[in-house]
């Protein structure tokens, strides 16, 4: 057995590369997230940038893994980590990362994905939890600050901005491990001023954070700003959650718990005390408290309105903040033994204020009133191959349930099938989960999809998801249906060169603009994407290609195409790599503008859109000194060539032309 293990070993080195392996998995998030934006997903992903950044320099020691820490990564299934753990309770512990290959139902695509989360050394039998001293003496400390000048003038810095233009960010973190986080973010808005006016304190954004893990039977406990996320997320969700993109690899959902929140994000979070404790080996029980301000408007005693962006640039968007006060409670119980996993959460929430919002026909049943509440009941089973998972909600009016069903047929052949009835009463104010819709309500539909690997190289992705609207959405002034087929073809000839090409077709309904709801009529898109990649050792080349048609019965079609070329070095034996890129697009209109992905700073995640005709390039460079210093600076500029201003109203600017310089200082101790 041991010879067999270094054969392995051997074979897997020359095989796999641990830094190609990263690369493979960066890139696979980064085309899931790029994926989302063009969905129209507005988010802000620092939170999950930041764990996979932290995972990527701190791996996961795999002989002392948890199911837990396993189920952090979602490409791995729930065979695959209890295959992950029996092997070592069985063989003991791994000599070696590139044992994985022994364990059943590890596939090589699988083993490249998590090799840049995971390590292997010895583990001694006896564990106590990390004295105080130890956290101290071991505990690791990061500060991570950003400036970002635009070299423009909107139009609001002549008469409403009560702030300079700069953006700019100060984060510090003490962690250790999986056991201790703790920091701070403080974040002053391009347009808000700084210490001064309504920020006399400083920043007009501070957020505290601590996360304690793993103390005995006390899971965790978060004090300050934290998330959370519990089933499906049809009561409860401020999580990440991967929607309809193209690899079942990423398509796992599952509970994220109490998290802390450390990102620059001034809404998606609760505020207060949070704890998971451990009953029994297989029983579980959290409990959460939050109380915070909220920006809104208030007339009459009531909330007119929610104001989630964060910005307080105007003496407008400034009388808005922390108008009104949230209170939330709540807790979730959780069992899970053998195969059957089954979660109750329940959650009570009330504004300070009755909520009283302007209700347009569209959103006749949206949230309003005094207080509210959600439960939910989440379960799970797996039966060999096949896993079924799903959660059932209910509200003050309505319910929702989702349920799917993921059927792995072979190894490289997966097969997943969801459906999703949100009724148009149903609403949770924290709700996040899979859609059509950015949030669970008022919508039934069915989505199958599957992957496969029938050749060397070659791997397919085929997604057909029917859906309908059961009452009015926005610019759909009556219930509606819709379609959404996805297609997709890669191609990996060698480890450094791949290519892919999707095709992706979307057919909804929409009031004809002019008719005041009265005409209705399809529309369709069509998008074409073709992407090649090519990493030469220490340089990175990447081709995009983009072709998006847009459609509307009685209306003349909409064209838009773009181009990017992406090219980046790192020096061999100097800390300094360089990164160019530029784009040239061109689209009839808003309707059919483009994305593209741009390399951006740490923990950031930009896909801007275009329309019109121009185009735009990029600097981006690295540089790290040491092992406790790193130096980041960007270069942006976009040039239209069918326009003499760029915005509206107070983001107005004079000029075809909008360039930035952005810069970011880490500092590790």
């Amino acid at each position: 057995m041991k010879f067999f293990k270094m054969g392995v070993f051997v074979s897997m080195l020359l095989m796999t590369p641990v830094l190609e392996a990263q690369n493979t998995t960066v890139s696979l998030w980064e085309e899931n997230l790029e994926q989302l934006s063009m969905d129209g997903e507005e988010r802000n992903w620092e939170n999950e940038l930041e764990e996979l950044s932290r995972h990527l320099q701190e791996p996961i020691n795999i002989n002392s893994a948890t199911k837990q820490q396993l189920e952090q990564f979602p490409f791995l299934t729930d065979i695959q980590i209890e295959n992950i753990l029996a092997y070592i309770y069985i063989h003991g512990q791994m000599q070696t990362v590139y044992e994985l290959q022994l364990v059943e139902e590890m596939d090589k695509y699988t083993i490249e994905l998590l090799l840049p989360f995971v390590c292997v050394q010895p583990v001694k039998m006896s564990f106590n939890y990390p004295s105080l001293k130890t956290l101290l003496k071991y505990g690791k400390q990061e500060v991570l600050t950003r400036l970002d000048i635009p070299l423009y003038t909107r139009k609001g810095y002549k008469n409403n901005y009560l702030g300079p233009s700069m953006y700019h960010s100060f984060r510090y973190n003490f962690h250790y491990g999986e056991y201790l986080q703790t920091g701070v973010v403080s974040e002053k808005d391009a347009g808000e001023p700084l210490f001064a006016l309504h920020n006399r304190k400083g920043y007009d954004y501070c957020s505290f954070y601590f996360l304690l893990k793993n103390l005995r039977r006390l899971k965790s406990l978060a004090l300050g700003n934290y998330r959370l996320s519990f089933g499906q997320g049809l009561v409860l969700s401020t999580d990440f959650r991967l929607g309809k993109t193209f690899s079942l690899s990423t398509s796992e959902y599952r509970t994220g718990g109490i998290r802390k929140h450390s990102s620059t994000d001034e809404y998606n979070y609760f505020r207060g005390a949070a704890a998971t404790i451990g009953i029994l080996s297989f029983l579980e029980m959290s409990v959460f408290y939050s109380h915070r301000s909220m920006d809104g408007v208030l007339k009459d005693g009531e909330i007119t309105s929610i104001y989630k962006t964060g910005l307080h640039r105007t003496q407008k968007e400034a009388d808005k903040k922390n108008i009104f006060s949230l209170q939330l409670m709540g807790g979730n119980l959780t069992y899970e033994k053998n195969k059957l996993k089954l979660g109750f959460t329940g959650i009570y929430y009330f504004f300070n204020h009755p909520y009283e919002p302007k209700l347009n026909k569209y959103a006749r049943y949206n949230l309003h009133g005094n207080y509210f509440y959600n439960l939910g009941v989440d379960y799970k089973y797996r039966l060999g191959r096949l896993a079924w998972v799903g959660e059932a909600a209910m509200g003050k009016s309505g319910y929702a349930l989702l349920n799917q069903l993921k059927y792995k047929l072979l190894t490289g052949y997966q097969l997943l099938l969801i459906h999703r009835y949100y009724s148009y009463n149903y609403w949770s104010f924290f709700a996040r989960s899979f859609g059509e819709s950015s949030t669970p309500q008022n919508e039934n539909g069915w989505y199958l999809a599957t992957e496969a690997n029938p050749f060397p190289h070659w791997k397919f992705f085929v997604s057909f998801d029917l859906f309908s609207f059961p009452w009015w959405k926005y610019r759909i002034s009556k219930p509606s249906q819709g379609v959404d087929v996805l297609f997709q073809v890669s191609y990996s000839l060698k480890r450094n060169l791949s290519m892919y090409f999707n095709y992706r077709y979307k057919q909804k309904e929409r009031d004809v603009s002019g008719t005041d709801g009265k005409t209705i009529l399809p529309i369709y898109q069509h998008r074409f994407r073709y992407r090649l990649t090519y990493t030469p050792h220490i340089w990175k080349l990447q081709t995009t290609l983009d072709y998006n048609h847009f459609h509307s019965q009685g209306k003349e079609r909409s064209r838009g195409y773009q181009c990017t070329q992406s090219c980046g070095y790192a020096f061999p034996g100097f800390p300094l790599s360089v990164s160019v890129q530029g784009t040239y697009f061109h689209t009839d209109d808003y309707d059919s503008r483009i994305y593209t992905y741009e390399k951006g700073l740490l923990n950031t995640f930009y896909v801007p859109s275009f329309y019109g005709t121009g185009f735009c390039y990029s600097a981006h460079l690295r540089y790290d000194l040491n092992k406790t210093f790193m130096f980041l600076v960007k270069f942006g500029q976009t040039i239209y060539q069918d326009r003499e201003t760029i915005g509206s109203g107070n983001n107005l600017i004079q000029g075809d032309k909008k360039a930035d310089l952005q810069m970011q200082l880490r500092i590790k101790f």
